[in-house]
């Protein structure tokens, strides 16, 4: 009787623990949907292609935001997902103490607060771009010159920009994706690992092949978790981005994103204005709702690939 108790609880309580994290989110839509109303009847969805934002003609658009969140987290999961992958492969397959003091030295990058990637951005990374790092894009690689990269790469620099905070958000959420990426190979079972050896695969392709096959969930996870954080972070983006509400031009272009724009607009926002910024909560909102539900419907498609069953 005590034991049948004692299930139905945690089975009650497992249940509303769940039902909370629904509610949340749908909180969160109502609210924004709410605050955002304003914009929405002013502008419909003009206000997503729109590029003007002027407070003093109460005209507001959300495009120049949306590129500019989603090149830096583009440019940020590009340079990050390969090189969380190598770690977390050498980490896997290293001696214990160098895999633990290296997994320790990743980890301790997800500790640092935002503010001081920002900081660090914007005293010594900023000017190493400016002084080295693109003088060399443009100068020595003259990349802007190419027929079809160059429209991408600008001719002119000052160490600001998407590239710049797409540098930061990579280091930023390479130790989660490092993180999540380590168990997933962890998981894999060795005698698959030890079959593809066997039968003369390399390292690259039992990894390309084996371990990112079995554990694709695990390794979208992952991905997904570097997303969010990329997508929505704001004060290392606000430091180097060079925050002007323009379509940039090329990676060298200063941007914004609709996490700074939040930031450096919220505090005197009012009316129309404070509408707007609700808006663009909402529009980042959806789009990491959207990403979440093709990535599911990705899975769930190609399930019978890997050999899973529908449910």
């Amino acid at each position: 009787m005590i034991t049948v108790r004692t299930d139905s609880i945690f089975y009650w309580l497992c249940l509303i623990c769940a039902a909370l994290a629904g509610l949340l989110m749908l909180g969160f839509f109502v609210q924004l949907s709410l605050s955002s109303a304003a914009t929405w009847r002013e502008f419909g969805l003009g206000f997503l292609f729109s590029r003007d934002w002027d407070p003093v003609a109460n005209h507001f658009g959300a495009l120049p935001s949306i590129v500019g969140t989603l090149c830096t987290t583009v440019i940020a999961l590009l340079i990050a997902i390969p090189l969380a992958f190598a770690a977390a492969l050498f980490l896997v397959d290293a001696p214990p103490l160098i895999a633990g003091v290296l997994s320790h030295a990743i980890d301790l990058l997800a500790a640092i607060p935002s503010v001081i990637y920002g900081m660090w951005g914007l005293f010594v990374l900023a000017p190493i771009m400016q002084a080295h790092v693109q003088p060399f894009m443009v100068d020595v690689l003259r990349l802007h010159q190419l027929p079809l990269l160059g429209r991408y790469v600008g001719e002119y620099y000052n160490g600001f920009g998407i590239l710049t905070a797409g540098l930061i958000l990579a280091i930023m959420v390479l130790p989660y994706i490092c993180a999540i990426l380590r168990d997933v190979i962890r998981m894999t079972p060795p005698m698959l690992r030890e079959a593809a050896y066997g039968i003369g695969c390399t390292r690259w392709e039992t990894a390309k092949d084996i371990v990112l096959r079995y554990g694709i969930r695990g390794v979208l996870g992952g991905i997904f978790i570097g997303l969010g954080r990329a997508l929505g972070e704001t004060m290392a983006v606000l430091f180097v981005i060079g925050n002007l509400m323009d379509m940039p031009e090329d990676i060298f272009s200063g941007a914004t994103t609709i996490a700074a724009t939040l930031a450096n607009n919220f505090a005197e926002a009012d009316g129309l204005q404070r509408s707007a910024l609700f808006a663009l909560g909402l529009v980042l909102l959806l789009m990491s709702f959207a990403i979440q539900v093709a990535a599911q419907y990705y899975l769930h498609a190609t399930s019978a690939r890997r050999g899973e069953s529908r449910s």
